[in-house]
């Protein structure tokens, strides 16, 4: 049983089959480069990139790509080139990152698909859709001014801010407290099964996956 509830969904064997062989998936983790953010709340898109990618043994070590502003690892997972980054630039700029990559490799705006930090979603759930605004996030702000909405989200809450009173910049920030970090193991798992799924050639549903705490 996974860790998360779901809605049901289609069986898997049907939406393998109708995959393209020339299918490119850009998988994009939003986050702040740098050691003195790693296991703030605003990074938890690299955290869950980065465990994409290790669990994946057919995917490449991460590579630096100074051109696209990123770096990279690259594999093919069934019938898709899939390919993961991690952006060098600061969270506001991420869109220049996504946006070279995408032209560069050709990838389709419906083909990509971006994880990230949401702090009006509570810890412990992770929200999936098509589109949608940016919700006040700036690094969705940077990817859609250069892109367009049409990209898919996974939407990882790290909410609620407390003390309330606090600064959203402030908070996002933050560490996240030893009790998250206890469990962000089973969070990131999940996350990199979604990925894993909509590589394989899922469609990424509209639903929202409640962490059991």
């Amino acid at each position: 049983m996974g860790l998360f509830s779901r809605l049901p969904q289609a069986s898997q064997p049907k939406s393998y089959v109708t995959v393209g062989l020339n299918r490119t998936v850009l998988l994009v983790g939003l986050g702040n480069p740098g050691k003195e953010y790693d296991q703030t709340r605003h990074n938890i898109g690299f955290a869950c990139i980065d465990d994409f990618v290790t669990k994946n043994s057919d995917m490449s070590g991460w590579v630096a790509k100074k051109d696209l502003k990123c770096v990279m690892s690259t594999g093919q997972l069934g019938q898709s080139r899939v390919i993961a980054i991690k952006p060098t630039t600061f969270m506001n700029l991420s869109g220049d990152a996504v946006q070279a990559v995408a032209n560069f490799y050709k990838i389709a705006l419906d083909n990509i698909v971006v994880v990230h930090d949401e702090i009006d979603i509570n810890f412990g759930q992770v929200r999936l859709r098509m589109g949608g605004s940016d919700a006040g996030h700036n690094g969705i702000k940077s990817v859609t001014s250069t892109l367009g909405e049409g990209y898919g989200r996974v939407r990882i809450g790290i909410g609620p801010k407390k003390p309330a009173q606090i600064d959203s910049a402030d908070f996002v920030l933050q560490k996240f407290t030893k009790k998250e970090l206890d469990e962000m193991p089973a969070l990131t798992r999940e996350v990199s099964a979604i990925l894993s799924e909509y590589a394989y050639g899922l469609e990424l549903p509209t639903e929202t996956r409640s962490f059991l705490l």
